[in-house]
């Protein structure tokens, strides 16, 4: 044992002879554990804590000055917080990104004296000073965090508790931190998610201020999340190119690459010039993102080129249409209320694609394929099992069909409600039991003026799928066992409770089981959710494999068609995507072979080993020499190109750009 674990499991031991409420097993969370280790390598003593470290009021004003536009964000953010966590004997702060206390709100309760004495403006609670504390650990892990009593790495702190979160700008570097203090005895339960919800706001607000010159929007897969913080936000540069990106949106578009600089185009089914067309033209577009899930987009700022250029409230954003007409070489989505005149000959020529067009891939259907006898076997269980009105587990591996089993299960109910599906890996911890239950008018910074429901009465009289189950956070595990014992719903915020009747379903691709024994699952949510155990093969392991790739193609394009020795090619494979990564697959060989008709040799070079390298650069080769060759046969027109192959302006410069042919170099690119 190093003397850095000796010091840690010295002061675990300490602190529970010191009487501290410990979780099951006896120790306190991971973050705490991993924070005391940090203290030991700081050459902490937990017995001797040093003197308070407080700055000069000279430094004090500098540093208040330096980050003087968060501040005001942070202190706004302060002020709704006052009111929402009244009369607890708390102590709000907002420090920098080196834990100095910049301002300091205190209820007249929480009085200064004794183990809080030291929590003063220009006082510094880094972690490496101060040892194990909110504001100290949330800045050393980048994460939000509650401290409660002798979690406390110094025991001098142990009567109070306090729930910190950093403040991310918009290129995710940590420039401050909110923190809430009280007295252990009144503290309240949902501090950390209040102090998260703000610190999430005032990175919203921040990362619209920064890229004032850049296009924001917000994109959630519910148009009434929108206006929340949950919804997420992403900016794009002139040439519809990503410039910042929040936490949520990188929830929200889990899978997708979301790096600096990415494309619109690499994110969304559709070209950024046409976005920016259909957004001038209604406040809400619905957008189907690169993995086939559909969104709704909203735009939160505009930049003085798109027209407006002050940020935009939830029901303000829109950009005037002949602005965006002037941004965009794109003939602007009609509206409702468009002229007939759109619907001329000559106008649908001229928008008529020259490729034949792959289909956006289509939402799941409620069918499903069921030659293979151990599908059979489980979409026979499932039959038997929901009438029971029992929860339902179902396993398999990531792409393995296990949404469409749910809403198979879904319709063979019957039910009259609606389904609702929700990633438990894809939601903030913070906001996961707002969204689960809703909450009340008022509840938090950001929520709506008359509350929401959440998504279990969303699917009233109908199915929740909680997809992912195994990223589910242990705080909120306890709410949804909680849910399951009484089917009650209270809403965040709210004092009264309904019932509420859905049919649960929950699907994981982790082993619950093992999930259980390293005590990241709660033992008795495993068990109250494995009544009924449905398993999907891998894709690998099908006999029914032709019928699966035929359904998925005619899924991405009903006209297309493969070749019986494709299939067999195909089935050779591991398929280690399943279902996400055949259909990957068969709308690469669409787009590199455009008449529909699919053969053997047209997978050959996409199942090369590492096929996700090989396929990406054939792909890319082949939409060169289609982007080049039509460039040519307009008479080299960019516009032109970019409107017979429905890319933006961006994507043909790009690839005439990679192109190197002497003959482009020399040539002067002709817009008209």
């Amino acid at each position: 044992m190093t003397p850095t674990d000796a010091r840690s499991l010295a002061h675990a031991r300490a602190v529970r002879a010191r009487g501290a409420a410990m979780p099951p097993g006896g120790m306190p969370p991971d973050e705490i554990l991993d924070s005391w280790v940090r203290c030991g390598r700081a050459n902490l003593d937990f017995t001797a804590p040093p003197p308070p470290f407080v700055i000069e009021a000279s430094e004090l004003a500098t540093r208040r000055q330096r980050v003087d536009p968060l501040r005001r964000l942070a202190l706004a953010e302060i002020e709704t917080l006052l009111h929402q966590i009244a009369g607890s004997n708390f102590l709000l702060a907002f420090a920098d990104h080196e834990g100095v206390i910049l301002d300091l709100y205190a209820d007249n309760r929480f009085q200064m004296n004794g183990s809080d004495a030291a929590i003063v403006a220009g006082s510094c609670w880094s972690e490496a000073l101060c040892g194990t504390n909110g504001l100290g650990t949330a800045l050393a892990t980048g994460r939000s965090v509650a401290v409660n009593g002798l979690e406390h790495y110094f025991f001098k702190h142990g009567d109070i508790s306090c729930a910190a979160s950093p403040i991310r700008d918009a290129q995710g570097q940590v420039v401050g931190v909110l923190d809430a203090s009280s007295y252990v005895t009144s503290r309240q339960q949902h501090t950390q998610a209040l102090v998260k919800m703000a610190a999430t706001h005032v990175e919203n607000l921040l990362l619209t201020q920064q890229m004032r010159g850049h296009l924001v929007i917000a994109v959630h897969p519910r148009s009434e999340f929108l206006a929340t913080l949950s919804s997420g936000l992403v900016a794009f540069d002139d040439e519809g190119r990503v410039s910042a990106v929040n936490a949520q949106a990188r929830a929200v578009l889990s899978g997708l690459v979301l790096g600096r600089g990415t494309p619109f185009e690499a994110i969304f089914d559709e070209s950024f010039e046409r976005f920016v067309a259909r957004v001038a033209v209604d406040a809400e577009v619905r957008l189907r993102d690169a993995l086939g899930s559909t969104l709704v987009v909203r735009c939160v700022h505009a930049p003085r080129v798109l027209g407006a250029h002050e940020p935009a409230g939830p029901s303000q954003g829109r950009i005037p249409e002949s602005e965006a007409r002037r941004y965009s070489s794109e003939p602007a989505a009609r509206s409702a209320g468009a002229s007939a005149s759109s619907e001329h000959p000559s106008v649908r020529r001229a928008l008529r694609p020259a490729v034949r067009p792959v289909l956006p891939p289509a939402p799941p259907s409620s069918r499903m394929v069921a030659d293979d006898p151990a599908v059979q076997q489980t979409l026979r269980m499932a039959e038997a099992a929901v009438r029971l009105k029992v929860p339902l587990l179902i396993l398999g591996e990531t792409g393995t069909g296990k949404e469409l089993l749910a809403r198979h299960a879904h319709m063979l109910r019957e039910r009259r409600g609606a389904f609702v599906a929700v990633n438990c890996g894809g939601l903030p911890a913070e906001l996961f039991e707002a969204e689960l239950f809703g909450y009340a008018a008022g509840a938090f910074t950001g929520a709506r003026r008359d509350g929401s429901r959440g998504l279990i009465e969303s699917a009233e009289g109908g199915t929740l799928l909680l997809d992912e189950i195994g990223e589910l956070p242990l705080p909120l595990q306890t709410a949804l066992l909680r849910f399951l014992d009484d089917h009650q719903v209270r809403p965040v915020g709210g004092t009264a409770s309904r019932s509420v009747d859905v049919q649960l379903l929950a699907a994981t691709h982790v082993d619950l089981e093992a999930e259980v024994a390293a005590r990241r699952f709660r033992a008795d949510l495993f068990h109250r959710l494995d009544i009924v155990r449905l398993s999907l093969p891998p894709l690998r392991e099908r006999s029914d494999f032709a019928a699966v790739a035929r359904s998925v193609l005619a899924e991405i394009d009903p006209s297309a068609r493969i070749a019986d020795a494709a299939l067999a090619l195909l089935a050779r494979q591991p398929w280690r995507g399943n279902m996400r990564e055949l259909r990957a697959v068969l709308t690469r060989a669409l787009l590199l072979h455009t008449s529909g008709r699919l053969a053997a040799p047209d997978f050959e070079h996409l199942l090369l080993p590492s096929p996700v390298g090989r396929a990406s650069s054939a792909l890319q080769q082949s939409a060169m020499q289609r982007v080049l060759a039509e460039f040519e046969r307009t008479g080299r027109s960019v516009s032109q190109t970019s409107r017979n192959l429905e890319v933006s302006r961006t994507t043909v410069y790009r690839y005439l750009r990679e192109s190197a042919a002497p003959r482009l170099q020399k040539t002067r690119l002709r817009e008209a």
